[in-house]
């Protein structure tokens, strides 16, 4: 059956502040309590996903989680009215305000790990979203993470969704930024990789000794067994704790495959040479393996341009007149604007374009709000793969089409503030707004 993979980017919330509340991740520190723009950070993101959308890449949305995290901020003993409770823990906690605020749940990519049909024993495409316990911002997603993913995917003949994994250090998960799927097309059965922090069952001492390792080994283990994937369509590789300390915090910093074409950085895993023959093996001499080496671009540059955390993706063949696919299909790099004007990373993706690869174009787009947090254009999105039977039986009013990125573009305008600072989430008519506009967006989305 014909299946295609689908972006379900995250929608940019309207707290979108720069709390500094990811150790490791270098752009959230550097930019800590600094002033952000929610509704430009909204419109950037709706952006890309329109410019994938007119290239005839399919495209869905997921909503904001709603903020503030009520909950959270009660367990911490603060109590009385919603406005008594900000302006308790405004005076008192402003971290905790901070975080119950976060709209981190924007980077999609950690959202869940996503298996295809036809990748798994029962035929149906598995969720597992993710637990995210390394940090407390990121922790308060997962309810509301599998809550959204049931009320879309809610067709059990189809779908699958999994609890995220209990929330322990041995099974500290961060969905599918530490996931990649290689295959000789998106219809096809493939390989799917998990690349972990740390081992706790391991012998090798291999560990960041700076930065936490945010995804383990039996995390990743336990997400292939629920997902049902059989021994010959999994793998799981290590990453190289130097770069984790370099401020890679996930794979998908560093990493990134579509189809049978893997790009990557030559310290992206332990033991390199030997991971990528394991994947090289699966494809049987079809994989292309485009290495970009420390002399041309250093980790640090890699985290500083997000090459990495561009989005790799299969533009479709043009229809003909008469409704057949005409020529053949490329593939788009789709990189952050840091990427065109930094001169190394600029000659690395020439580089690879004047090379012998499926990589045909490449774009750069404008994600500077989500970038100064820390997120690039392939933490915005969740890679789903669906056939055309899986893509009707998904309810709601998600997929991306003219009509509805107007409404959603005219939907941030009215509701978002141009600016906001962590002392504004001081002011409890926020709270208010942020609850009037995702009521309004149930409503469009007909979630």
């Amino acid at each position: 059956m014909n299946a295609r993979e689908f972006n379900f980017d995250g929608i940019v919330g309207p707290t979108h502040h720069y709390g500094g509340l990811a150790p490791g991740n270098l752009a959230s520190q550097a930019n800590r309590l600094a002033r952000s723009h929610p509704r430009q950070a909204a419109l950037e993101g709706l952006a890309k996903m329109k410019l994938l959308a007119d290239l005839g890449v399919p495209q869905a949305v997921l909503p904001p989680h709603p903020r503030p995290h009520w909950p959270f901020l009660k367990q911490h003993g603060l109590t009385g009215t919603n406005a008594e409770i900000i302006e308790q823990a405004a005076r008192t906690r402003p971290d905790l305000l901070s975080i119950a605020y976060s709209a981190s749940a924007m980077w999609t990519a950690n959202a869940a790990t996503v298996s295809p049909s036809a990748d798994t024993a029962d035929g149906r495409v598995h969720f597992t979203p993710a637990n995210l316990k390394s940090l407390s911002h990121r922790a308060l997603e997962s309810e509301q993470t599998a809550t959204v993913l049931r009320q879309i995917f809610n067709n059990h003949r189809y779908f699958s969704i999994c609890d995220p994994l209990p929330a322990n250090e041995l099974l500290a998960d961060e969905g599918a930024a530490n996931q990649m799927r290689l295959c000789r097309n998106h219809a096809a059965a493939g390989l799917e990789v998990f690349v972990y922090g740390i081992d706790f069952d391991g012998t090798s001492s291999l560990r960041p000794k700076h930065y936490l390792a945010r995804q383990t080994r039996q995390a990743s283990e336990r997400i292939a067994a629920l997902h049902e994937l059989d021994e010959s369509r999994r793998c799981f590789i290590q990453q190289n704790p130097l770069a984790i300390d370099a401020g890679v915090f996930h794979n998908d910093v560093i990493a990134v495959s579509n189809e049978r074409v893997l790009l990557c950085h030559e310290q992206a895993f332990v033991d390199q040479p030997h991971a990528l023959s394991q994947l090289e093996h699966f494809l049987a001499g079809e994989l292309q393996v485009i290495e970009v080496s420390a002399a041309e671009l250093s980790l640090q540059e890699a985290v500083q341009t997000y090459l990495f955390n561009s989005q790799l993706i299969t533009i479709p063949a043009a229809p003909s007149p008469a409704g057949t696919a005409t020529g053949r299909e490329a593939m788009l790099l789709l990189c952050p604007e840091e990427c065109r004007t930094h001169v190394r990373a600029r000659k690395v993706i020439d580089r690879i374009l004047a090379e012998e690869n499926p990589i045909e174009d490449v774009r750069f787009v404008d994600v500077r709000q989500s970038m100064r947090n820390g997120g690039g254009p392939a933490c915005l999105r969740l890679r789903i793969v669906l056939n055309d039977a899986e893509y009707a039986a998904v309810s709601g009013n998600v997929f991306l089409t003219n009509a509805l990125y107007e409404q959603l573009c005219n939907w941030v305008e009215r509701h978002y503030r141009e600016e906001l600072t962590p002392q504004d989430l001081a002011d409890p008519q926020l709270a208010e707004d942020v609850e009037a506009a995702l009521r309004e967006l149930t409503g469009l989305l007909k979630l």
